[in-house]
């Protein structure tokens, strides 16, 4: 995160650029022109691309940037593709409150995992490339292909299997973009949260069972008892400890 009130000239980055505007604004002129992004307005700049910040006023402004690899990128256009083509973000300043709300979760989840490899980051990447790239995104009200049904089966049968974002699309003979989007009007769910809430659903079934926390936590498919009373509070509004009490 920065804050400042510093005019900065003319420069470019080498990779592309995501983020928020969190106090504040600013003009920039860019490669793709002069704009204004204010508090709340998602701000992005592509590899190579020419641009400087000006804050509105002496108050200057604060604001949270991620960057990402050119090839990472490259590669999500690709599931993004669906007959267009992609090579850069469109939108120098986009004002949508969903892809703010995006932006701001895959910046959580980047501070847990430490990288987009984890599912949770990978889906969050690929839904807020989706709005940066798409004027108006819209999808299309067409059934959910079987293959995306028999792969939330698998889940529901094995919730605490090793899944990955690539390994269930391409097991469903789809991209990454076209499995998250489809499994997400099957269950209102990402798989990373479904399968999340899986394991929850599992875990509050053990512990009522009588099953010691520690062997929860390991049974549920949780990394350990710390990540699972995160999830189980989250989803349940009290720690699985306090569950158990209350239960005994």
């Amino acid at each position: 995160m920065a804050n400042s009130n510093r005019a900065f000239a003319r420069h470019t980055h080498d990779q592309f650029g995501i983020g928020i505007v969190l106090r504040g604004g600013q003009t920039s002129t860019s490669g793709r022109g002069l704009v204004e992004a204010v508090a709340g307005d998602l701000i992005t700049v592509n590899p190579g691309e020419v641009h400087d910040g000006i804050p509105l006023n002496a108050d200057g402004r604060s604001w949270s940037m991620l960057y990402f690899d050119c090839n990472l990128i490259l590669d999500h256009f690709g599931d993004l593709a669906e007959g267009r083509s992609y090579d850069e973000l469109h939108f120098p300043v986009l004002r949508d409150d969903r892809a703010s709300s995006l932006f701001l979760h895959l910046k959580d989840a980047l501070t847990d995992a430490g990288s987009v490899t984890g599912m949770a980051a990978q889906s969050l990447l690929i839904e807020l490339l989706h709005c940066l790239v798409s004027a108006v995104p819209s999808e299309k009200t067409t059934a959910v292909p079987l293959a995306v049904e028999r792969a939330k089966a698998r889940i529901d049968d094995c919730p605490v299997g090793e899944y990955s974002l690539g390994k269930l699309a391409a097991q469903s003979a789809l991209s990454r973009f076209q499995f998250l989007r489809a499994f997400r009007r099957l269950t209102g769910l990402t798989p990373h949260a479904y399968i999340l809430q899986k394991r929850v659903h599992l875990a509050r079934r053990l512990i009522g069972s009588g099953v010691g926390l520690a062997e929860v936590s390991a049974a549920s498919g949780f990394a350990d008892q710390s990540h699972m009373t995160r999830a189980f509070a989250a989803r349940y509004g009290i720690s699985p400890g306090s569950f158990a009490a209350a239960i005994a």
